[in-house]
C-alpha cells in the first residue's frame, strides 16, 4: 500500500512546523525579556544599597562640619571623633568613650566606618 501525502496534510504539517518555530522564538524572546527585567531589578537594588551607603557619614573621613550635621554631635564631639581615628567599626565610638551609648543609638543608622 502506497502512502500518499495529500495537499491538506502537507499544508497542516507546514503550518504546524511554522507555529512551533514561532512559539520557540516567542518563548526565547520571553525568556530574554524576563532575564533583562531581572537584571534591571537587580541593578536597582544595588543602586539603592549604594545610595544608602553614600547617605551615611563615614566617621573615618568626614570633616568636623560634616560630623556636626549629625544630631547629638557638636563641636567637642566632632573634634573627639576626629582625634580618635581610625575606627574599625562605628561602635568603637562608644567603646572608646567618644560618645555616650544614648547618642550612638540615635545616630548609628546615619554613620559608617569605612576602612
Amino acid at each position: 500500500m502506497e502512502k500518499r501525502i495529500t495537499i491538506v496534510q502537507w499544508m497542516l504539517a507546514i503550518t504546524a512546523a511554522g507555529l512551533m518555530a514561532v512559539a520557540g522564538v516567542a518563548s526565547a524572546a520571553d525568556k530574554d525579556a524576563k532575564d533583562t527585567k531581572a537584571a534591571k531589578v537587580e541593578a536597582k537594588v544595588e543602586t539603592k544599597a549604594e545610595n544608602k551607603a553614600e547617605d551615611k557619614i563615614d566617621i573615618n573621613r568626614a570633616s568636623a562640619d560634616e560630623l556636626r550635621k549629625i544630631d547629638g554631635i557638636g563641636e567637642a564631639r566632632s573634634a573627639a571623633i576626629i582625634k580618635g581615628r581610625p575606627y574599625r567599626s562605628k561602635d568603637e565610638l562608644v567603646s572608646k568613650n567618644i560618645i555616650p551609648k544614648a547618642v550612638y543609638d540615635k545616630i548609628k543608622e546615619r554613620i559608617i566606618a569605612k576602612q
